[in-house]
């Protein structure tokens, strides 16, 4: 916790100003990928899979922009406050918005409990690797960047690609589920040009407030990132796999890293 003391005794009134300015960029940006696809849905433009995968794909990104706070633990407010929403989005919730997200982005397993349990382990993974990271180790925030970028955009592509092109199946019985060859390569490649991507531009191009990489660690922290990922993913059980793919990759990378 050194670092993120250092970053509070040296904070200054233009330094909270900033990070205001960028909660409010990153409520709206949630609130835009949320409500569209909810009123598309509402329109019946387009089907309830489609308006989930449109939630699921955008409404994460808003961590891309955690590492330009100067204090990262207002990241930890607003990951908390949509995890609540989205816990109290609910077949039987009394606020007619919350009632609707879940009418428009509910899935079927999901109609026994009423709730939208995808989506709140989803959320639930970004406020824990937030704040873990936010309070122990804010300097080396690209970690759980890279964990939550492959739960949201690498297993969207990986859904869309197995069940449209999926021939090779991949079904390991205790999870209940069942993956293709083709979906786990997607996860993989789409995995590791997004974790080079986060890596580069954090890490090298514009590190910030963020532990400087040199080319060759963002090269081995992406196939490291990529290859856990994707055997985490095959591994879970498709309910939990927002839980456990960016939690435990996450963690694998972080510890690997300590003993560079």
């Amino acid at each position: 916790m050194q670092i993120l003391q250092e970053i509070i005794a040296n904070y200054t009134v233009a330094d909270l100003w900033s990070d205001l300015i960028l909660v409010g960029i990153a409520y709206g940006y949630v609130a835009v990928t949320i409500l569209i696809p909810v009123f598309l849905k509402k329109k019946n433009l387009v089907s309830k899979f489609v308006a989930r995968k449109i939630v699921h794909l955008c409404a994460g990104l808003v961590v891309l922009i955690v590492p330009f706070f100067k204090l990262p633990l207002h990241a930890i407010y607003i990951a908390l406050s949509m995890t609540i929403i989205v816990y109290f989005s609910s077949r039987d919730s009394s606020v007619r918005q919350l009632k609707e997200l879940y009418e428009s982005i509910g899935e079927d397993a999901e109609e026994v409990v009423g709730r939208l349990q995808g989506p709140f382990h989803y959320s639930i993974s970004i406020t824990f690797l937030i704040t873990i990271f936010a309070i122990f180790a804010p300097d080396r925030l690209y970690f759980p960047i890279c964990g939550i970028l492959i739960m949201i955009v690498s297993d969207t592509f990986a859904s869309l690609v197995g069940k449209k092109y999926g021939r090779i199946k991949l079904a390991i019985a205790y999870t209940g589920s069942e993956r293709t060859l083709e979906g786990s390569l997607t996860f993989f490649i789409s995995a590791f040009i997004l974790c080079f991507a986060a890596f580069y531009i954090y890490g090298v191009l514009t590190p910030i407030n963020l532990k400087i990489l040199t080319l060759e660690l963002v090269v081995i922290y992406s196939l490291l990132t990529a290859l856990t990922g994707t055997l985490v993913e095959l591994l879970s059980p498709s309910t939990l796999d927002d839980l456990t793919v960016p939690i435990a990759t996450t963690i694998v990378i972080y510890l690997l890293a300590l003993f560079h």
